[in-house]
């Protein structure tokens, strides 16, 4: 698992990230240099600052800040209850690197942010979730030692895995349940952190917040766009020649950043992460840095990540490997994901294996769309469904089964190493009769044709099916199934 935080660039005014290139990390006394004083606020007054920053999570939801606050505000109200603040710095999606960098670079501006929202709510606690990787913690831990919090604030740990980032799960964790959504759906403003009204939000909206607090609306809205004022986190990876964490002005060229960062020529570009959608090169000239602007051209912010593919990739292979990862990574609690998920992995394979038609990849995404516990059912149909619709052309030459010629190279930021030993299923043809037990076992990726014989994609088995796929070749009563080593 990659630990070390990229290079970090700014196209415009740096607001997060002012003063990394003078002092690299910035200790309390750099952070009050370079940012100035900041003073606490009444709800009221924090209220008209949020709405007036038209602040929005930076998570990838962009839910408005200001109706969290005022939601949290109610329940205490309503509830007679204190409040809890809960910073999701989890980060749990692998592609991303923004949070991380905030963590180890500028932790003084997530505090401040936290501060004054558990400042404005009378709160009981502040709760800052981070990942397992190890990253950012430390550096968090010497900043909370150098300041005094308006309320006790600790830290939580959380497994570095995708869905644990999701605010539902945050929440189960720091109340010591399993690191996973919640089965039935509902409002941690209402009930969250020991059953305590809990306003939760991404670390980079906390920054946000502290920088918008000095700055006031006005200032803060002097860079961005009218809908989304201010400046926006981008981590950078996949074909880039120069992967970073980029700040830039809301609104900016989208062609600017993919510039700096040395994108070369491109099949695509996955907007958003992995719940994202893709992009095509055309879009990517017309796009612009906003959620409004990118979802203009097909695309979405999300949590700010950009994904260039290179006209050297197979980029079908890549988007598999990702649906793998993502069906691997279900909380397996709703029926959407624990048999949903997989199948549409299974349809993806199939369709790039060139043995089934991208209409098999349409109607899985459709058996699991609005139907999870959470969004990542979702997420994950609407990243298949655009990586079929962008590359188009790609999988027509796959659906003759040659492929296009091109090399999974593994740039999507999968974690882990690439399987070093990977194998598929193969077939004695003069030995199978059919029985059909093989597919009863790993019914995820070996279903019966037609005629009652098994059907499997010619890729690799994913690493997370071996063990069915072994059980399947030690069922078969005609000794026909074999795992072979992939080529």
């Amino acid at each position: 698992m990659r630990t070390v935080v990229p290079p970090v660039a700014c196209v415009g005014e740096p607001r997060l990230t002012a003063g990394f290139a003078e002092y690299g990390r910035l200790d309390l006394l750099a952070h009050e240099e370079v940012h100035g004083p900041i003073g606490p606020m009444e709800p009221a007054q924090l209220l008209r600052l949020v709405e007036g920053m038209q602040l929005k999570g930076k998570g990838g939801a962009g839910f408005p800040f200001a109706r969290k606050l005022r939601a949290v505000l109610e329940s205490c109200e309503r509830q007679d209850l204190a409040a809890v603040v809960v910073v999701n710095a989890s980060e749990g999606e692998p592609a991303s690197w923004k949070d991380k960098v905030l963590l180890t670079r500028a932790p003084h501006l997530i505090l401040d942010g936290a501060a004054l929202t558990a400042y404005a709510l009378d709160a009981e606690e502040i709760v800052i979730g981070v990942a397992d990787d190890g990253v950012g913690r430390d550096s968090l831990m010497e900043a909370l030692a150098e300041r005094r919090m308006p309320v006790p604030t600790t830290i939580v740990t959380v497994p570095h895995r995708f869905i644990s980032g999701e605010g539902g799960a945050l929440v189960n964790g720091i109340n010591g349940l399993p690191h996973i959504p919640p089965g039935t759906k509902k409002r941690s403003s209402d009930s969250g952190v020991s059953g305590l009204p809990t306003l939760l939000s991404n670390a980079e909206t906390y920054a946000q917040l502290a920088v918008g607090a000095r700055l006031g609306p006005y200032e803060y809205a002097a860079l961005g766009t009218d809908d989304e004022p201010g400046t926006v986190l981008l981590t950078v990876t996949g074909a880039a020649g120069r992967p970073a964490v980029v700040e830039c002005t809301a609104g900016m060229p989208l062609r600017d950043v993919l510039d700096l960062c040395e994108v070369p020529d491109v099949q695509g570009i996955l907007m958003g992460g992995y719940h994202g959608k893709w992009i095509t090169p055309e879009a990517a000239e017309k796009a612009e840095v906003s959620r409004k602007g990118l979802a203009a051209v097909g695309g979405t912010l999300g949590a700010g990540i950009i994904i260039p593919i290179g006209v050297d990739t197979c980029p079908l292979g890549e988007a598999a490997q990702v649906v793998r990862y993502l069906a691997g990574e279900s909380a397996g609690q709703c029926g959407p994901c624990k048999m949903g998920l997989p199948d549409l992995a299974r349809a993806v394979d199939l369709a790039v294996a060139g043995s089934q038609p991208a209409d098999v990849v349409r109607a899985a995404a459709g058996e699991v769309k609005g139907r999870g516990a959470c969004s990542h059912p979702d997420g994950t149909a609407r990243f298949a469904l655009s990586a079929i619709e962008v590359f188009a052309d790609d999988l027509r030459l796959h659906s003759t089964g040659d492929g296009c010629g091109r090399r999974v190279k593994g740039v999507m930021g999968l974690p882990g190493a690439p399987d070093p030993n990977p194998q598929k299923l193969t077939l004695d043809w003069s030995r199978c009769d059919g029985h059909g037990l093989c597919a009863h076992v790993v019914p995820d990726f070996i279903r019966l044709d037609g005629n009652g014989y098994p059907a499997f994609p010619a890729t690799p088995v994913p690493t997370w099916l071996r063990e069915g796929a072994l059980k399947a070749v030690k069922v078969c009563p005609e000794l026909a199934l074999r795992l072979a080593k992939a080529e």
